[in-house]
């Protein structure tokens, strides 16, 4: 009989990859199919990025809420049209070299594989079936006669949100979080870091490789540079 699933939880941007969720939502701007409202979103995410940066700092939860109406009137099978595109040219050339591997030792050591993001279902699918996650756990759009509202299914995941839904995971899955393993970048996923018995921060910003280095948790440094189409380091 075998025991008690363990879980190996991974953050995206940042940790996986180098592209994030701004980068990505530019390229369904950039690819509206209005030419002249495609141009009008580009300039407009432009002029509100240093905004959108400040938010972040503040709270990671509240800038996704604010971010994710960029995509209010967005119809969804446009969305979903240009999602495998948007992998190929936005995604997977910013996938860190080790990253693959790094994935495939959690699973040689037995860790069921779990990407827990922020980041839309629409932009997920493709990175889940890449790497070889087993689950995933991301954020919604809600959408009204097939146009995007601009609000998500709550509830959005984010910090304490990620925290939670890790825990339902491990309740349907039998495992338990302090049996897990939990990678990120971000101070704003020190909860979620904090939740598991192995954290480790990779590439970690300024605040979290701050408080990686107080508790002791492992620090990993992926570079930052192109993924070689299935090569890894």
């Amino acid at each position: 009989m075998s025991g008690p699933s363990r879980i190996a939880f991974y953050d995206l941007d940042g940790t996986l990859v180098s592209s994030n969720i701004v980068t990505r939502y530019a390229f369904f701007a950039r690819h509206f199919p209005s030419r002249a409202q495609a141009i009008w979103k580009f300039v407009k995410l432009v002029s509100r990025v240093p905004s959108f940066l400040a938010l972040d700092y503040v709270s990671r939860r509240l800038f996704n809420e604010v971010f994710f109406r960029e995509y209010r009137g967005m119809r969804r099978e446009w969305l979903q049209e240009l999602s495998e595109p948007l992998f190929e040219r936005v995604i997977r050339p910013s996938v860190y070299p080790g990253a693959r591997a790094l994935l495939e030792r959690d699973r040689a050591l037995g860790y069921q594989l779990v990407l827990v993001t922020g980041e839309l279902d629409v932009a997920v699918t493709p990175v889940v079936r890449y790497f070889g996650f087993d689950r995933f756990i991301c954020n919604q759009l809600v959408y009204e006669d097939g146009k995007a509202t601009g609000a998500v299914v709550p509830p959005l995941i984010a910090a304490e949100q990620k925290v939670r839904a890790m825990g339902r995971l491990c309740e349907d899955l039998h495992a338990s979080l302090s049996e897990c393993k939990a990678y990120s970048d971000s101070a704003s996923d020190a909860l979620m870091l904090e939740s598991v018995g192995s954290p480790c921060a990779v590439n970690p910003d300024r605040r979290l490789k701050k408080v990686a280095m107080a508790r002791g948790w492992p620090v990993l440094d992926l570079p930052s540079e192109k993924d070689d189409h299935d090569n890894v380091s």
